[in-house]
């Protein structure tokens, strides 16, 4: 059994960028994610640079996910060495107008299938010593954002489940890190009709390339927790500083489409 690097919504974005950076290291790398096109693509584009590129197309939504994903690891003859939960998906507007389905789906993506992965391979990571992951959040994980109340709670869960999941490997060899970026010009950002959202114009933007390499240099140097970009920090920073109804109704107010 050799080992891999596991990055799950591989097909776009910060995903597919942490696809590279994990491909520039040597290992092979497992691209997961539910769109067969994406995957082919960078697979191809990888395998072209000289690595060994393994794509397993698989919808996190369904419960079974994690034992597919396991099951093709196993035919492959490899082992998860680094986790790289960065699937997921948002869904814009008043919760209780917007699509209670996808709602729950994303919870489905979002919190349940990052928790099964890192609960699933963490195990073998602790028993061989070593292994790390990166869990992809977002700087929404630090404040309720109505609007999108279920993302923010997920990016939430996602910020404190890693805090926690790394404290308790402490010592092992296993390291857990949550990147935690702004906003991100990506597939999600201009999917999710948040772009067009009073905030979203006022924030600062990066790019997918920017936020993976700072998330794969935490990952690397075993940091529990990286947001990427001055700005992104200054704003949390001062958003601690507002009163809570204050903060919520201006983030009600700002996170609106801007007609």
């Amino acid at each position: 059994m050799q080992p891999a690097a596991v990055v799950t919504g591989a097909a776009s974005g910060i995903g597919r960028e942490l696809a590279r950076c994990a491909a520039l290291e040597g290992a092979a790398v497992v691209l997961v994610d539910c769109s067969q096109d994406g995957l082919a693509d960078l697979a191809a584009e990888l395998g072209k640079a000289g690595a060994q590129a393994h794509t397993v197309l698989v919808d996190l939504v369904n419960k079974d996910a994690g034992q597919r994903l396991e099951n093709a690891l196993t035919e492959l003859g490899l082992y998860c060495d680094i986790l790289v939960n960065c699937a997921g998906f948002g869904v814009f507007g008043e919760a209780m107008q917007a699509d209670r389905q996808f709602q729950l789906e994303l919870i489905d993506v979002n919190v349940r299938a990052l928790t099964e992965m890192s609960l699933r391979f963490v195990p073998g990571m602790v028993e061989r010593g070593r292994g790390r992951i990166l869990n992809v959040g977002s700087i929404t994980g630090y404040v309720p954002g109505p609007n999108m109340a279920a993302y923010h709670a997920s990016k939430a869960y996602v910020r404190s489940f890693t805090a926690a999941l790394g404290a308790e490997l402490a010592g092992t060899g296993v390291s857990v890190t949550c990147l935690a970026p702004g906003i991100v010009v990506s597939p999600f950002f201009l999917h999710t009709g948040f772009n067009k959202t009073r905030l979203a114009k006022l924030m600062p933007r990066s790019t997918a390339r920017e936020a993976a390499t700072a998330g794969w240099r935490a990952l690397q140097n075993g940091k529990s927790e990286v947001m990427p970009g001055p700005w992104n920090r200054l704003i949390i920073a001062a958003c601690g500083l507002v009163p809570h109804a204050l903060l919520l109704r201006l983030i009600a107010t700002l996170q609106r489409p801007d007609r």
